[in-house]
């Protein structure tokens, strides 16, 4: 279940977003003031924040920098009626990954924040050293793997592809670059390795449902989650 930080100084609107979130599964909590935010998601943990720009004590932008400052990445979606575009590009450049203006659906706003998350999700912590995809977790400190709760072994070189690709989710990463970054030297041009070792982290990982590694044909590969498509 993510958990999403509602930040807003109205109380209604707070509360009816909130309450929109836990409708569509989300687990949430509200804030008020921008020194309440940089409280609760050292707290509370938020795999995203929903920020008001305009707060009581300090601007949404402002409260964004602190949350960057302090060494979180957790995605957040900028709410606000200024609606020109010096005003979201202001909003992107603090550390926003999203800008939706009011007035403003529901509907439209659970899409933004799905999307987000779904971009989002491989997006290290520095605060655990994990990355996490859907149910992959990938603890760097402790080189271990899980996957629907369970631990998946993996050799040194296949958790490193995994950590390579887990690090650029939903991108479409091909044979060379893998090459570069996970043996680090040159295969004389021999790319089959990478599709070998594809297949031993396939029959690890995609033993669990759904399946995360995709290939995408004379391209390469992608951990993303399965499309309706």
């Amino acid at each position: 279940m993510n958990r999403v930080l509602v930040v807003d100084d109205e109380p209604y609107l707070a509360d009816l977003v909130a309450t929109a979130l836990r409708y569509e599964g989300f687990e949430t909590a509200t804030a008020a003031t921008g020194a309440e935010t940089v409280s609760l998601v050292g707290t509370f943990r938020p795999d995203l924040v929903v920020l008001d720009v305009m707060l009581p004590d300090v601007l949404g932008t402002e409260v964004c920098h602190r949350i960057r400052t302090a060494g979180s990445e957790v995605p957040v979606v900028f709410l606000t009626a200024l609606d020109a575009t010096e005003d979201k590009i202001g909003g992107l450049t603090a550390g926003g990954d999203d800008y939706v203006t009011k007035p403003f659906s529901l509907e439209e706003l659970i899409a933004r924040i799905r999307a987000v998350l779904r971009r989002t999700a491989g997006r290290p912590d520095p605060g655990d050293g994990r990355l996490t995809f859907a149910d992959l977790v990938i603890d760097e400190d402790a080189h271990e793997v899980w996957r629907s709760g369970r631990r998946i072994d993996l050799t040194p070189t296949e958790f490193k592809l995994l950590r390579f690709l887990a690090a650029n989710p939903g991108k479409v990463v091909s044979k060379r670059r893998i090459l570069d970054h996970v043996w680090e030297y040159d295969f004389g041009g021999n790319d089959g390795v990478v599709q070998t070792y594809i297949s031993y982290l396939r029959r690890k990982v995609d033993a669990f449902a759904p399946p995360l590694i995709h290939t995408v044909p004379r391209v390469g590969y992608v951990l993303r989650l399965p499309r309706d498509d």
